[in-house]
C-alpha cells in the first residue's frame, strides 16, 4: 500500500465529500507535527527556522510541491516562522489531497 507521500493529488471541484472528523483523526497520525482543527475541517503546522532566508527557502520548496500537485496550502510567514494551513476549499473540509500534500511537505529537507 503506498504511503501518503507516494500518492498524487487528484483534482476535485466539489465532486467529493469531505473526510469525516474520525477519518481525518486517523490519517493525521501518519503525519509529523500537523494539528487537526477542532471541527475536523483543516490541518495546520507551524515551523520555525534559523532566519528569514531559511523560512523563505522552505516556503519556495513548499510552493514547488504545491504547484506540482496542483493543491495549494495557505501560508503565513512571520520572519522565521511559517504557518501552513490545508483544507480543500471547494468541498469545505479535508480531502485526501490535504494529507498527501502535508506528507510531501514533511518530506522537504533544507
Amino acid at each position: 500500500m503506498p504511503t501518503l507521500k507516494d500518492k498524487k493529488c487528484i483534482p476535485c471541484e466539489g465532486d467529493v465529500k469531505p473526510l469525516s472528523k474520525t477519518a481525518a483523526q486517523r490519517i493525521v497520525g501518519e503525519l509529523t507535527g500537523w494539528t487537526l482543527a477542532a471541527d475536523g475541517k483543516s490541518l495546520s503546522k507551524e515551523m520555525v527556522f534559523k532566519d528569514f532566508d531559511k523560512a523563505m527557502d522552505f516556503v519556495n520548496m513548499v510552493a514547488d510541491a504545491a504547484e506540482f500537485e496542483q493543491h495549494h496550502p495557505d501560508i503565513d510567514i512571520r520572519y522565521n516562522k511559517v504557518l501552513l494551513g490545508l483544507s480543500t476549499h471547494s468541498i469545505g473540509g479535508l480531502s485526501e489531497n490535504d494529507f498527501i500534500l502535508a506528507a510531501k511537505i514533511d518530506d522537504i529537507r533544507l
